[in-house]
């Protein structure tokens, strides 16, 4: 497992992370191997609410055996690096938003995916 970081126009991470390495803060908040990464197209709602909870539980069971890999924007909000995150290539804002359990992030998806919001 190998995490690297590079600046061009945009920052791959390319990052084939197990349960191990990867840990879920909240539904718009991933860890991958100790590095933060904020889900571009995901607003997720307040982890102490009672639909925080539930995203989050989601977002752990869906990405529970999965390999992640990250496509990061260069990007950062507060600790977090910005970019789209793919669990055995299934784009995981689209799963996570399609489940009904947040909302598309326009601020930094420019509403990508505003059609999957149930």
């Amino acid at each position: 497992m190998k995490f690297t970081l590079g600046f061009a126009l945009s920052v791959a991470l390319a990052v084939p992370v197990y349960a191990a390495g990867l840990k879920v803060r909240d539904a718009d908040t991933i860890v991958v191997e100790g590095k933060p990464v904020r889900l571009q197209g995901v607003d997720a709602p307040e982890l102490n609410t009672r639909s925080g909870k539930d995203s989050r539980r989601w977002m752990v069971n869906y990405q529970a055996g999965k390999s992640v890999e990250c496509q990061l924007t260069g990007e950062r909000s507060y600790d977090r690096w910005i970019g789209v995150c793919y669990a055995e290539g299934a784009d995981i804002d689209a799963a996570v938003i399609s489940a009904g359990h947040v909302l598309d992030c326009r601020r930094y998806s420019g509403g990508k995916y505003r059609q999957l919001e149930t």
